[in-house]
């Protein structure tokens, strides 16, 4: 599903070059879910950009169900991330001035589709039908996660990509999304790639890559 070969990404910091990821490679198996880990600064949100078509590498290539995403032009290379892709972020981001339901609707409103049942379907699977109308604001963090995770999964995408989706919220509400994230996953054969600063809860995916200094460092099979 997902192929990267020889990557680099450099950074300038004052008068400094950092380079942040230094020739790495990796692979990721359709219905796979790949935990990405390592210190702070280690390279890992910055590989998930990259893999994601999001922060194009200085060098190497990655090939996202056999598409070579960084010879498409930036176009093309969104359309094939929206069809593609669905994102949860650590802070939400919801749109703060939306409905519950129009922010999981985002994904099908930017293609010019209505809500459909499907949107209905998923927020009921995620205990929020009776938040359909409340604001961000007046959900809990818990609450808000779930409404990204509906948003990542409404249109139907081949993979998840998930930057400390537990990272704002306390163990328990974290550990429930953790497994609401992976029923969801299993039920449709999403590829799952998630990164985490907590080796506890990378434990539960299939394979856990460390980053550290910009490469694999080491890879465990769970």
């Amino acid at each position: 599903m997902i192929r990267a070969s020889n990557l680099h990404r450099s950074y300038a910091v004052g008068h400094e070059m950092v380079e942040v990821l230094h020739g790495l490679s990796l692979h990721v198996s359709k219905g796979e879910k790949v935990f990405l880990c390592g210190p702070s600064g280690a390279g890992k949100t910055t590989l998930m950009y990259t893999l994601a078509g999001l922060e194009e590498p200085q060098q190497g290539r990655v090939f996202v169900d056999d598409e070579d995403i960084y010879a498409l032009n930036t176009r093309q290379r969104a359309v094939f991330r929206n069809r593609m892709m669905g994102f949860i972020f650590q802070n939400y981001m919801l749109m703060p001035e939306l409905t519950a339901l129009e922010n999981a609707s985002l994904a099908t409103a930017i293609s010019g589709k209505e809500a459909t049942d499907r949107v209905l379907s998923l927020m009921d699977r995620v205990g929020l039908s009776h938040r359909l109308n409340h604001l961000p604001n007046e959900l809990s963090g818990g609450e808000q996660q779930r409404v990204a995770i509906v948003r990542a999964l409404v249109h139907d995408p081949s993979i998840i990509f998930a930057d400390e989706p537990t990272g704002n919220l306390d163990s328990r509400n974290g550990d429930q999304i953790l497994d609401l994230l992976f029923e969801l996953a299993e039920d449709a054969h999403k590829t799952l790639v998630v990164v985490t600063h907590d080796e506890r809860i990378a434990r539960r995916g299939d394979r856990v890559l460390m980053i550290r200094d910009g490469v694999v460092a080491s890879e465990m099979r769970n």
